[in-house]
C-alpha cells in the first residue's frame, strides 16, 4: 500500500485557551456579565477575563494541580466559573462540573468516581461541602469561589479563597503545550437509571463543537450577539456557549443562581440580550412574569429550547411574550451536547403559520459533525420518510465513544454508533422528530403511543401549564396512557374537558383513560419531568380501566 501524501499545513492543536486568547486580542472590551452569587452585577472585558484566568492558572499549578487531575466545581454560572473553564483546561487538567441539584449521595458518588483532586465551590454550597468533606477523601484542597469579606462561616476548615489565589499570581502565565486529544472536561449524565455515567470531552471535540454551534444554521453567533445561556454551567457546559461566545467575540451574560422569571427578564432587558438558551420550564417562568407585569421583551431574536420537548402552545407563548423566534434543539451530555437544531430552510420562507408551527415541533435538522440514523428492532437502518419510527443512533467528532472508566458499554454498537435511547423519525428534509424516550414510550395492545404527542395535545388547552403522559398497567391492553397536568396560575379546568380536548387531536385509541390535575410535577436536576418517579408513584395504584 502506498504511503499517503501528507499536507504541508501547520499542525497547530485545537485547544481551549486559544479561544480566550483570540477574544482578548480581537474583542478585548466585549463583556462577560454575570449576576454574582453575592448579589451585584459584575462585568469585565475579555482582556481582563484572560488576565484573571492566567492568574488562576498559575495558582492551580502552584497548588499542585497536574495534567490529568480532575478539578471539580459546585458552582453557578458566574465569571469565576467562566475563568475556571479556561484555567483548569489550559494547564492540561480536567474540569469536572458537578450538578449541585443531585442528591448529596450522588454528589459524593460522582466526585469519588471521577477521583476529583480539588473542589471549587460557590458560597451557596458551603454547608453542603462541609457536610460532604469527610466523604471525599481524595480531595486535596477546597476553594471557596469568593473573597474574604464574603466567606460564609459554614465553609470547611482550611478553605482556600479564590480571590486570594487570583491576587497572588501573575497574568503573564504561559500556557503549556497540550495535545488537542487530551481530556478537557468531565460531565456526568443525570443518572435517571442506575449510577450517572461520565462523559470525557477533549480539547479538539469541544473546539469543533463550539465552532459548529456558532454557525449561521446553528446558533448564528457573531460579535454583535448578546448571548445568555440559562442552562447552568454545570449542565453539559452550559451547552458549550461559554466557549462559543468568546470564539466569535459575542457578549456573554451569565445569570448566576437566579433563574426565576423576574430575575431572568430583568437581566435580558438590562443587557439587551439577543440569544437565549434553556429548558422549557425556564421560559414558562419568564412568560408568567411577563403576563403578570404586562411586559414584553424587545431585544431577543432567538430562543433555543432544549432539554425536553416544548409543546406547540408553549412555543407560541414564548414567541408572543419574549419576542424572538424559537429554535428547538436536541442533544445529550453524550453529544457535547448539540445534536440537531430546528433552523428553517430557504424554502420555508413565507410558509403558513400553522405549517411553521408544526415544523418547530420537530427537534431539528442535523448539522455537520453529527451523523444520524434510525434503526429498527433488527438493526437495519430505516427510511427517512418522517413515518418510520426506530431507535436513534449518532456518531461524530463530539459524540462520546466510550463512557469514563468504560461504564455502560452496551449502548455502543459494533459499527461505531452511540444508541441514544430515543425513539424518533427523520423526514426527507433531514428533520429529526422524537416520539419518546425508549424507557417512556407507552405500549398499548402491541402498538406504541407517543407521550410527547399526548403532552402537546393537552398543552394546547389555554388552562394547561405543563403535562406528563405515563403508561399505567391495564388488564387487557398491557398499558394505557394517563395524563398528569398542572394548570396555569388563576386557571381552572375539568379533567373530562381536557380528556375530550386531547381526544379531538389524536387517534381515538391514543386518548388517555384519565386526565388528572396535580399541584406540581417532579422536576429533576436538569429541568426535566421525572417520569420514572411518576411511574414509581403510580405502580402500586390499581390498574385503570378503559376501552
Amino acid at each position: 500500500m502506498e504511503t499517503p501524501m501528507l499536507s504541508l499545513m501547520m499542525d497547530r492543536p485545537l485547544t481551549l485557551p486559544s479561544i480566550l486568547e483570540y477574544a482578548a486580542c480581537y474583542h478585548p472590551d466585549r463583556q462577560v456579565v454575570d449576576r454574582m452569587v453575592e448579589g451585584p452585577i459584575h462585568r469585565y472585558g475579555y482582556a481582563n477575563a484572560l488576565a484573571r484566568t492566567k492568574r488562576m492558572a498559575g495558582a492551580l499549578v502552584a497548588m499542585g494541580v497536574k495534567p490529568g487531575d480532575r478539578v471539580a466545581t459546585l458552582a453557578w454560572s458566574t465569571h469565576r466559573h467562566f475563568e475556571l473553564y479556561f484555567a483548569v483546561t489550559g494547564i492540561g487538567a480536567i474540569l469536572h462540573t458537578i450538578n449541585p441539584r443531585l442528591h448529596p449521595d450522588q454528589v459524593v458518588w460522582v466526585a469519588n468516581h471521577a477521583e476529583d483532586a480539588f473542589l471549587f465551590f460557590d458560597n451557596t454550597f458551603a454547608s453542603l461541602v462541609a457536610e460532604l468533606q469527610p466523604r471525599l477523601p481524595l480531595v486535596q484542597a477546597f476553594v471557596a469561589m469568593t473573597d474574604r469579606e464574603n466567606l460564609p462561616p459554614a465553609a470547611p476548615a482550611r478553605t482556600v479563597l479564590y480571590e486570594d489565589l487570583i491576587a497572588a499570581y501573575s497574568p503573564q502565565f504561559a500556557w503549556p503545550d497540550i495535545d488537542e486529544r487530551q481530556a478537557s472536561g468531565l460531565c456526568y449524565t443525570s443518572g435517571t437509571t442506575g449510577n450517572p455515567k461520565g462523559v470525557l470531552y477533549s480539547h479538539r471535540s469541544t473546539v469543533l463543537h463550539a465552532m459548529a454551534l456558532a454557525l449561521p444554521d446553528a446558533f448564528d453567533f457573531s460579535a454583535a450577539s448578546v448571548v445568555m445561556p440559562c442552562a447552568q454551567m454545570y449542565h453539559a457546559n452550559a451547552w458549550c456557549t461559554p466557549y462559543a461566545a468568546p470564539l466569535v467575540g459575542a457578549t456573554l451574560v451569565l445569570p448566576g443562581r437566579a433563574l426565576d422569571g423576574t430575575s431572568i427578564a430583568e437581566l435580558i432587558e438590562l443587557e439587551a440580550v439577543t440569544f437565549l438558551l434553556g429548558v422549557p420550564t425556564i421560559w414558562v417562568g419568564v412568560a408568567d412574569h411577563l403576563d403578570q407585569t404586562g411586559g414584553r421583551l424587545t431585544s431577543v431574536k432567538t430562543i433555543a429550547v432544549g432539554g425536553s420537548a416544548p409543546t406547540a402552545a408553549l412555543v407560541s407563548r414564548i414567541e408572543d411574550r419574549l419576542g424572538g423566534q424559537v429554535r428547538q434543539i436536541w442533544g445529550m451530555t453524550e453529544t457535547s451536547p448539540l445534536g440537531v437544531i430546528n433552523t428553517p430552510l430557504p424554502e420555508h420562507a413565507g410558509e403558513d403559520v400553522d405549517v411553521s408551527q408544526q415544523r418547530k415541533l420537530k427537534q431539528g435538522r442535523g448539522l455537520w459533525g453529527v451523523d444520524l440514523r434510525i434503526v429498527g428492532e433488527d438493526g437495519a437502518e430505516l427510511a427517512r420518510d418522517g413515518k418510520s419510527t426506530g431507535a436513534l443512533q449518532v456518531r461524530g467528532p463530539w459524540t462520546v465513544g466510550a463512557y469514563f472508566k468504560h461504564d455502560g458499554g452496551e449502548v455502543f454498537t459494533a459499527d461505531g454508533w452511540f444508541d441514544t435511547g430515543d425513539i424518533a423519525t427523520i423526514d426527507d428534509q433531514g428533520y429529526l422528530r422524537l416520539t419518546d424516550r425508549a424507557k417512556d414510550v407507552i405500549k398499548s395492545g402491541g402498538e406504541w403511543i407517543s407521550t410527547l404527542d399526548l403532552e402537546d395535545a393537552v398543552c394546547s388547552h389555554p388552562a394547561v401549564a405543563m403535562a406528563a403522559a405515563v403508561g399505567v398497567p391495564h388488564p387487557k391492553w398491557d398499558e394505557r396512557p394517563l395524563l398528569l397536568v398542572t394548570l396555569r396560575p388563576g386557571q381552572t379546568a375539568d379533567p373530562e374537558e381536557l380528556k375530550a380536548h386531547v381526544g379531538a387531536r389524536v387517534a381515538k385509541w391514543w386518548t388517555p383513560d384519565e386526565v388528572r390535575i396535580v399541584e406540581a410535577l417532579p422536576i429533576g436536576p436538569t429541568g426535566k419531568v421525572l417520569k420514572r418517579e411518576l411511574r414509581d408513584q403510580l405502580s402500586t395504584a390499581a390498574p385503570v380501566s378503559g376501552a
